[in-house]
């Protein structure tokens, strides 16, 4: 009889996990959505909103032989998932990938994509009308929103602010130093070293004015809250000897473990494993979530396999300015345009994932 794995979580981690055990294991699939949401092409589908139909993807094509149940789960117990409704699904391991939030339109709230694709277009059209921007918060996803809008509309004076003094400051300097003078020659603004105090949403763009930690004040059609991600972690909080880390996410031992319970794992943006909340996260944890599952369903004990190694602190990252422009840095050396652009700006990916959710 085949082992049985419940994944919760359809995202980055559950749905290539899921495909890749479907052959091997009885794999139950357990989220909320009904499309895979593809967030880094949200960035740009506030400049091109007709990038939606290809980055949210459905699900009914991703498992042949498994079970996807659209539905939350609400308990996780050693051997069993209970969903909302009541229903029970029996795993003999269970991998918890339940992902993160961040502020519209770049994911949806809970599993509401009809009403992400409103917010896509509302938030289009007030862009489209502004003339003043402002983006508080210059990680990727901010820093990559102002690459895009500058790009597909250089009228539009937007202003880039963070309170800190260099972009990307975890990183080589080589990387924030070029993609801050990439930036300001398109015509950003870059505030840095500067906070804003008086953010009226943490979700969702508006209009109105901003007092800035100097004790400045700046008026804007329009304004991006951009802090980045929170964890999705309620789920797997109330399990023995679960332990909270930074931004909401849930500590794991070195074989991703998040609990006492042993034969249940967790990765991703939920997992505190060491790594960034990051695709190319993702792209190093499911080579070892893979290998490691099919090893146990073989009968291997996880005792006797090599546990999971994060990126560290030479953990690559691309960040495009739109389709043509930005850096990236690829763990030994700064790549500049040419590299960037063909690596994820020309595509951001949505060949690939289309391609995993067998839709071409």
């Amino acid at each position: 009889m085949s082992k049985r794995i419940a994944i919760i979580g359809a995202g980055y981690i559950g749905a290539e996990l899921a495909k890749s055990l479907d052959d091997s294991a009885d794999v139950t699939l357990i989220e909320p959505r009904s499309h895979f949401v593809h967030a880094p092409a949200l960035i740009r589908a506030v400049v091109e909103p007709s990038l939606l139909d290809r980055a949210l993807i459905p699900y009914d094509r991703l498992l042949k032989n498994g079970r996807f149940l659209r539905a939350h789960a609400s308990v996780i117990d050693r051997n069993r998932v209970t969903l909302d409704d009541g229903q029970s699904v029996e795993a003999d391991y269970i991998v918890v990938a339940t992902g993160s939030s961040n502020a519209m339109p770049f994911k949806p709230v809970g599993d509401d994509i009809e009403g992400l694709r409103s917010a896509n277009q509302r938030i289009h059209e007030q862009l489209m009308a502004a003339r003043s921007i402002a983006i508080v918060g210059a990680g990727a996803v901010g820093t990559e929103l102002a690459g895009e809008i500058i790009h597909a509309m250089p009228d539009k004076k937007i202003t880039l602010i963070s309170d800190v003094d260099r972009l990307f400051p975890t990183m080589p300097d080589k990387l924030g130093t070029a993609l801050a003078k990439k930036l300001r020659d398109a015509g950003v603004t870059l505030v840095l070293g500067k906070k804003a105090e008086n953010l009226q949403s943490m979700t969702e763009p508006y209009t109105g004015s901003l007092k800035l930690s100097d004790g400045s004040k700046h008026d804007f059609d329009l304004i991006f809250p951009v802090l980045g991600s929170r964890a999705s972690s309620a789920l797997i909080e109330g399990l023995p000897d679960a332990r909270k880390s930074t931004a909401n996410r849930v500590k794991v031992d070195p074989w991703l473990r998040p609990s006492s319970l042993s034969n249940v794992f967790a990765a991703g943006d939920v997992a505190d494993t060491g790594d960034g909340m990051t695709i190319v996260a993702t792209s190093r944890q499911l080579p070892w979530l893979k290998s490691t599952l099919k090893q146990l369903v073989a009968g291997k004990p996880l005792n006797e396999m090599k546990p999971y190694k994060p990126w560290g602190p030479k953990a690559p990252i691309l960040v495009p300015l739109g389709p043509k422009r930005g850096n990236s840095f690829l763990g030994l050396f700064t790549a500049g345009d040419l590299l960037t652009r063909k690596l994820k700006g020309e595509d951001l990916f949505v060949k690939k994932y289309n391609k995993l959710l067998n839709r071409v």
